[in-house]
């Protein structure tokens, strides 16, 4: 790929196989498993329903001849957690056909990379990553048919459906922690069995996110809906979890008013229902960027990494 003034921060670990993996055609699936591998990090592939989730766990492993809860069983034994609920931190690594991907959701697959080296460094165990396949879905396909939604049924029948999940999806340009609140937007209307369980969770989330957010005493913080992630998936599933993403200041600024002046646009996002180019300009402009050749690494900003890295690393503390 052409040389450009992203490359330097491309040249430092994790980050120097990102420009491979964003490029035209690229394998992203033997990139990632090859680049987690030579990070000395313990990866396991699951394949679900064809779907190929890449999994890395913290090193230490405990050998059972029986399942525990809150265990996993991997290559070389079981995992234990001690009776503790882990973090699934996830971020998808596929990306819509013809779309560099740099922003969704490649930036936030090297940040959870980068974060699991600071985990290990630190001698963090209470967590596991999720590189999730299929969150793109195309005309036709349904919910059931996302990657998350078959991914977190087996979660559950592996004992883990007490762990806390976390989804990062374009994490890549701007400076303001957007919290998705888009769950609590399918929710509302709902009234079944463990409802309002499953909402009690999402606010347990959400409140340890805002916690951690205030530990690192990063002041740009809104709360809003945001598009289609795995989250929907997982909560058509019957799981709880909690999106994380960035934009702009200036973006988030004025989706914060029109959500203020329009209070039937949450939906309409959420239901991806916002398709003629009148409705698509009051969209944040990073979002109308994603899923076509407009998601180029030109639009990043590289000087807030470390924040993400830092709010991942820190959720697990």
């Amino acid at each position: 790929m052409k040389t450009n003034k992203l490359e330097p921060w491309a040249q430092v670990s994790p980050y120097n196989r990102y420009f491979d993996f964003i490029a035209d055609k690229a394998d992203r699936y033997s990139i990632l498993i090859e680049h987690a591998e030579r990070l000395k990090l313990k990866t396991t592939v699951i394949n679900i329903e064809g779907n190929r989730h890449i999994f890395i766990f913290p090193p230490r492993i405990t050998s059972h001849s029986v399942q525990e809860q809150n265990s996993f069983r991997s290559a070389d034994g079981f995992i234990s957690f001690k009776g503790k609920s882990p973090y699934l931190l996830c971020a998808h690594y596929d990306r819509v056909s013809g779309s560099p991907g740099a922003n969704d959701n490649s930036i936030a697959v090297f940040h959870l990379l980068k974060a699991a080296t600071l985990l290990i460094q630190n001698n963090i165990n209470n967590w596991i990553i999720v590189f999730t396949d299929k969150e793109e879905l195309y005309l036709g396909e349904k919910l059931e048919d996302q990657g998350s939604f078959t991914l977190a049924k087996k979660i559950k029948s592996w004992g883990l459906g007490k762990a806390r999940i976390y989804n990062f999806d374009s994490c890549g340009s701007g400076d303001v922690f957007i919290i998705s609140t888009t769950t609590d937007h399918m929710l509302k209307d709902i009234e079944r069995p463990n409802i309002n369980q499953l909402r009690s969770i999402i606010l347990q989330l959400r409140d340890h996110a805002l916690v951690t957010v205030n530990r690192l005493r990063l002041d740009k913080v809104l709360l809003a809906p945001t598009p289609f992630s795995d989250d929907i998936g997982f909560l058509r599933a019957g799981l709880a979890s909690q999106t994380i993403t960035i934009l702009p200041a200036q973006e988030a600024e004025r989706y914060e008013v029109l959500l203020r002046n329009r209070s039937d646009f949450a939906d309409e996002i959420i239901l991806g229902r916002v398709n003629n180019p009148n409705e698509k300009r009051n969209l944040p402009e990073t979002w109308c960027n994603i899923n076509n050749v407009k998601d180029t690494p030109s639009r990043l900003t590289p000087e807030t990494f470390e924040q993400v890295v830092q709010f991942i690393t820190e959720l697990c503390m």
